[in-house]
C-alpha cells in the first residue's frame, strides 16, 4: 500500500510564503518514473489541479493559470518527495491541497494539508 502524506500548511497573510511537501511512503518502487501533481480543494468547490511535474529529474512543469508565476512545483526522487513552492499567496489560495500521481490511476488521497491565506 502506498501512503501519500502532505504537510507544511499553515496560516498565512497575503503576500506570504509557504512550502508544502507530500511524500509518498509504503510500497512504492516506481516514485521516479511518475508525474506528479498537486491539486487543491476550497470549501465548496471541486478538487482542482494546481501544478504538475513530469517523470524524471529534469521533469517539465505545468500550471494552473491561477498560480502561474507564483507557485513552483518540485521533486526529489531520491526521497520520494514532491515539493510546492507558494509565493505572493492569495486569500483565493485557500484551500486543502493534495498531491497525487498525474495518471489515471490514483494512489489513495492523503488529508491534505490546509492553506489559509487570510489577513
Amino acid at each position: 500500500q502506498v501512503q501519500l502524506v502532505e504537510s507544511g500548511g499553515g496560516l498565512v497573510q497575503p503576500g506570504g510564503s509557504l512550502r508544502l511537501f507530500c511524500i509518498a511512503s509504503g510500497r512504492i518502487f516506481t516514485f521516479n518514473s511518475m508525474g506528479w501533481n498537486w491539486y487543491r480543494q476550497a470549501p465548496g468547490k471541486e478538487r482542482e489541479l494546481v501544478a504538475s511535474i513530469s517523470s524524471g529529474s529534469g521533469g517539465s512543469t505545468n500550471y494552473a493559470d491561477s498560480v502561474k508565476g507564483r507557485f513552483t512545483i518540485s521533486r526529489d526522487n531520491a526521497k520520494n518527495m514532491v515539493y510546492l513552492q507558494m509565493n505572493s499567496l492569495k486569500p483565493e489560495d485557500t484551500a486543502v491541497h493534495y498531491c497525487n500521481v498525474a495518471g489515471r490511476s490514483k494512489y489513495s488521497w492523503g488529508q491534505g494539508t490546509q492553506v489559509t491565506v487570510s489577513s
